[in-house]
């Protein structure tokens, strides 16, 4: 299946021809033996800016340059935990077009070195719990935008082009390359387009399809496609990087999706160190969230043998070195002993 090769023209003139999507889908032996199914992993670093939010970020890009809401060299404004950040840096750069990002604190430092090897102006900020909470990733991206000329937010939670670029590209990658087999997929739930967009573009090829999300625990998601309530919490989410909210974005669309799992953060890094031991391949913060969840989850899921569930891995391990990898092993999680 060919790449999909995306080219902006702006009055004759192409702006830039570069290929996003076509990343590979593998069946994983190691969790299809230990799980007694066939499971697939949809790897997502195999984009050009090594994260799934390539795709959303060319989308939003594109179609401010189309419709003139940004002006060529002006700045591309987002607030990101650093993948869509990174994808946007990139695409900027390329363009003739600047970047400035704003992340909230927490954020790894292998992202925020990325960030600026791209050139991208970075803005570290107390939270990222939404656009109407003062010193906020979202609120101070979008007064950026509107007080700076010629500066556009792209703003990932809002924009339908975050799940457009799932719908017009990965969901039907995964269509092609399951060979119109895939039952069951998981899917970190940050933003909500990956999910919305796959999930919407599955659902209409088979309404059987279950689409799962994947969040830390005390996140937003799960309370809300149970009840259609946003739950209110004394404590913060769990910081697994990449997923989870404290606000429903307008980019999650709750009628593909069939169930929202939830894990904490112990279990997703000690899953993480757990399968790099068995495969010798690094993985990102949300993709251990997901294997966290099939470990936790497996007898709900009532997985049978012909079943091809698939895991959306959205980026590499190496973002996550210090995060993941470094620190010491929590003694309390039993997670993986049985494997």
């Amino acid at each position: 299946m060919r790449f999909y090769y995306r080219t902006i023209n702006v009055r004759g003139r192409d702006l830039i021809n570069t290929a996003i999507g076509n990343t590979p889908l593998r069946k994983c032996n190691f969790l299809s033996a230990s799980y007694n199914s066939q499971i697939y992993i949809k790897d997502e670093s195999h984009n050009p800016g090594k994260s799934s939010k390539d795709r959303a970020a060319w989308f939003m890009m594109e179609d401010a340059i189309r419709n003139e809401k940004i002006k060529p060299g002006g700045t591309f404004v987002e607030a990101s935990s650093g993948n869509t950040g990174i994808s946007i840096a990139i695409l900027a750069r390329k363009m003739g077009y600047r970047a400035k990002i704003f992340v909230s604190k927490t954020c790894s430092q292998e992202k925020l070195r990325i960030l600026e090897s791209y050139g991208a102006e970075v803005e570290l900020c107390d939270n990222s719990r939404g656009m109407h909470i003062f010193n906020s990733t979202q609120y101070l991206a979008q007064a950026y935008a509107a007080n700076t000329e010629n500066a556009y937010f792209t703003n990932q939670y809002y924009n339908s082009a975050n799940i457009k670029a799932h719908y017009k590209t990965t969901g039907p990658e995964l269509w092609q390359q399951s060979e119109q087999a895939v039952t069951h997929m998981l899917i970190g739930v940050g933003t909500g387009g990956s999910i919305s967009g796959i999930g919407r573009f599955l659902k209409e090829q088979n309404r059987q399809i279950k689409i799962w999300g994947v969040e830390p625990v005390r996140s937003v998601y799960q309370g809300f496609v149970e009840t259609g309530m946003v739950p209110e919490f004394q404590e913060l989410h769990d910081a697994i990087e990449g997923i989870g909210r404290t606000f429903i974005p307008g980019a999650f669309d709750p009628q593909v999706v069939d169930r929202i799992f939830q894990v904490d953060a112990e279990e997703s890094k000690d899953i993480a160190k757990q399968y790099y031991a068995q495969t010798n391949q690094l993985i990102g913060y949300s993709s251990a969230a997901v294997l966290a969840c099939l470990e936790k989850y497996k007898e709900e899921m009532n997985l049978k043998e012909e079943d091809q569930l698939i895991l959306f891995f959205p980026d590499h391990g190496d973002r996550y070195i210090q995060k993941l990898y470094k620190e010491k092993k929590s003694q309390s999680s039993k997670i993986y002993n049985s494997l």
